[in-house]
């Protein structure tokens, strides 16, 4: 669903990310970790065409990014840090906004159950955006992937700032997403949700993926292990 080929970015004499090389199969979670630096973000912003690489291919769904750019944002969706919404406007009518944006119609039941399937209370569906927690607006966020019918995910620390709770169901959402196929590329600092969300788990230094890993294959201890090695360089 997600290919990087020898995907490079340089600012100038700075190399942001280096010589990239990686797949992401239909339904697979891929955690990105790494210090402030490492690529992550640069790695999402190029697959989401915001940046162009300076060389090599980044392809969703078989279809090479710099190409067809309007036609593979169509795949994805986007959950940022914080997920922009228009304060004044509920849940509901941002998410009717955004899914005529991306060319679908549906009716006030249907905004509804695709609100619920991502987790918002059915009480909160018609509040204004404005008094939404961190954890609410996420969900908006999804329940706009699922308008979209998205074939792949982009997350960039989506959990930060986040009470566990909050935490634990935005987790359990994208299980729920990668068991109907969903592939997710997601950019974290937290080790323990990679181990535990992830099927695979990537450590990124200076631009360059060091570890590619499978997460059934490796244990959190191990995993922190490996990370703190790589951070250690920065050093």
């Amino acid at each position: 669903m997600l290919k990087a080929e020898n995907l490079t970015k340089k600012f100038g004499n700075h190399t942001a990310l280096d010589q990239l090389n990686l797949e992401i199969k239909k339904g697979e979670v891929f955690c990105l970790l790494g210090s402030n630096g490492a690529g992550k973000s640069t790695t999402i912003n190029i697959f989401l065409g915001f940046i162009p690489a300076s060389s090599g291919f980044a392809y969703i769904d078989g279809q090479e990014v710099t190409l067809n750019n309007h036609a593979t944002r169509d795949l994805v969706a986007y959950i940022p840090e914080v997920v922009n919404l228009y304060a004044t406007l509920s849940g509901m009518e941002n998410l009717e906004f955004f899914s005529g944006l991306s060319g679908y119609t549906y009716s006030k039941e249907e905004l509804s159950h695709f609100m619920e399937t991502a987790g918002l209370q059915r009480s909160a569906i018609h509040k204004r955006v404005s008094s939404y927690s961190k954890g609410m607006r996420q969900k908006v966020g999804i329940a706009i992937a699922l308008v979209k019918k998205a074939k792949a995910l982009f997350l960039d620390e989506p959990t930060s700032g986040l009470d566990p709770h909050a935490s634990s169901e935005f987790s359990q959402i994208i299980m729920n997403l990668s068991e109907q196929g969903v592939s997710t590329l997601m950019a974290t600092h937290d080790l323990l949700m990679a181990k535990n969300l992830g099927t695979r788990i990537g450590i990124m230094h200076q631009g360059a993926l060091k570890h590619n890993l499978l997460s059934d294959e490796v244990s959190h201890a191990d995993l922190t292990r490996l990370y703190i090695d790589i951070v250690k360089q920065n050093a």
